[in-house]
């Protein structure tokens, strides 16, 4: 595969101050709206993370299946930023669950990140048929107790796996990172996480632009001279959901973080509401092993 090259030269100077953070169950300052890095090929990785971190981006999320940590890490590591303000997440794989496994994984992904430690570590999926994700967590609170990891959550979880999982815990997951965006917009899951005071954090939260052209998107980015997915994106931040849009594209990585000069009003809100139709790009957790 060719190399390919992307500027380092910030195209919008945004100020991490303008930048709002949630909070975590545990206390962690989260900043609500990262870059997800799923299929940012290694060949691009560096300098991606370079170049999002230049414009204001202060938290990547990736994952052991990604097959880009190394590259991840070292944007990370070069960015100029000092790593006590960058926010990095990755995610064990299935076919590395259950509770000796665990630690295995983990050090091999701190090893390939190389940023001294994580700030938050994912179940990547349930994969409720191999019946390992509760001593999966149990592994993870260790890590957490043994301060490898400063946070851990799940990731693509319904409400029945968040249950059986608290059940058997003793440590409520900080985050849960779920599907979502217009089309499925996960009322029960994002229920359940606030019963239980978990952060929901939308993946795919764009849709991969599927819903851009339906015309109450279109109307409102119309009105507020956003483009559609500004407009969706703000609709997340509206709702209170950390947001991880991907995009290797220079003037898009500008664009998806230039949100937070603008506001949906209540009847905005109400409408994309409607745009609910239940259907998944990824699949269901339910039957994903």
């Amino acid at each position: 595969m060719e190399p390919r090259n992307l500027t380092l030269e910030p195209t919008v100077t945004f100020s991490n101050s303008q930048m709002p953070a949630l909070i975590t169950n545990t206390g962690q300052k989260i900043p609500q709206l990262g870059l997800g890095v799923y299929k940012v090929t290694p060949d691009i990785g560096v300098d991606l993370v370079r170049l999002a971190i230049g414009n204001g981006y202060r938290r990547i999320d990736t994952a052991a299946l990604y097959d880009n940590e190394p590259e991840i890490g070292a944007g990370v590591r070069t960015s100029g930023v000092d790593r006590e303000e960058l926010f990095v997440t990755t995610k064990i794989w299935n076919d590395r669950q259950g509770y000796p496994e665990v630690f295995d994984a983990v050090e091999e992904s701190l090893n390939r990140l190389n940023i001294g430690y994580l700030d938050m570590l994912l179940i990547h999926w349930p994969a409720p048929a191999q019946g390992k994700f509760v001593e999966t967590w149990r592994a993870f609170e260790e890590l957490l107790d043994k301060g490898r990891v400063r946070g851990i959550g799940v990731s693509n979880f319904n409400p029945e796996h968040i249950e059986e999982l608290i059940e058997s815990s003793n440590v409520i997951p900080a985050i849960n990172q779920v599907e979502l965006h217009p089309g499925l917009q996960q009322a029960e899951v994002r229920a359940i996480n606030q019963k239980f005071g978990i952060l929901t954090e939308a993946w795919s939260p764009l849709a991969r632009a599927r819903m851009n052209d339906e015309g109450v998107i279109q109307s409102i980015s119309s009105r507020t001279g956003k483009t559609p997915a500004q407009v969706i994106l703000r609709w997340h931040i509206q709702l209170g959901n950390l947001v991880i849009p991907k995009s290797s594209n220079p003037d898009r990585l500008s664009e998806n973080i230039d949100v937070f000069d603008f506001e949906l009003t209540e009847t905005d809100m109400a409408s994309i509401a409607t745009l609910e139709n239940g259907n998944r790009i990824g699949p269901n957790p339910a039957d994903f092993s």
